[in-house]
């Protein structure tokens, strides 16, 4: 396990939330909107209501119109989509709400989550949520490869397409496709923001 360096946030302080919301701000990523490829990719899969397990300061829900709810241990990221007009929790007010409900999520996305744990922990926080997504709904995993995963300490173990295998098969999803975004695998070495695409169905 990657120990973070004492000057690194932790994935669950305003430090962190700070680190997610800076690229943001940034007046030429706005300019060349840097998050189109992004955001058309998670359109297209078509996710439909979703529950987004981990969603930070809501940039995902933000790409899918609000259509689903977020749920983030870190209550400063939370309070940030909010403001943004996004159905966002943390863990124990998501579970108070109206939208902790069986069979109501037609998708559930781990975006940029599973990385910050270490396998057993992904089973396990997934197994939580499970009950709440439809028979035949989808759950979608996205993680970095391997430069992304190399340039945040927070990082924890590296979730290949081997590992989220091993995590749907204990999970009993079925693998429905997995693939390399935006670049194919090899660039995954040079490109940061390079990821692994999973998506599995629920029996």
């Amino acid at each position: 396990m990657i120990e973070p360096e004492k000057n690194i946030p932790t994935t669950n302080d305003k430090a962190y939330s700070d680190y997610l919301d800076k690229p943001e701000k940034i007046w030429w990523k706005r300019l060349l909107d840097v998050q189109m490829p992004y955001r058309w990719h998670i359109k297209s899969l078509q996710p439909g209501f979703v529950l987004d397990v981990g969603c930070g300061i809501g940039r995902n829900l933000l790409h899918l119109n609000g259509h689903g709810v977020g749920i983030d241990h870190n209550e400063i990221s939370v309070e940030i989509a909010v403001t943004k007009g996004l159905k966002c929790f943390t863990n124990l007010g998501f579970k108070k709400s109206k939208f902790y409900n069986k069979n109501l999520f037609d998708s559930i996305l781990l975006s940029h989550v599973a990385e910050h744990m270490e396998e057993k922990d992904v089973v396990s926080l997934m197994s939580e949520y499970m009950p709440l997504l439809k028979s035949g709904g989808r759950v979608i995993f996205i993680t970095p490869q391997e430069k992304g995963f190399s340039s945040d300490p927070t990082h924890v173990q590296f979730m290949d397409f081997a590992v989220l295998n091993r995590i749907i098969q204990q999970l009993k999803l079925e693998k429905e496709k997995q693939y390399s975004f935006p670049f194919p695998l090899f660039l995954g070495k040079i490109f940061t923001y390079n990821e692994f695409i999973l998506i599995a169905r629920k029996l």
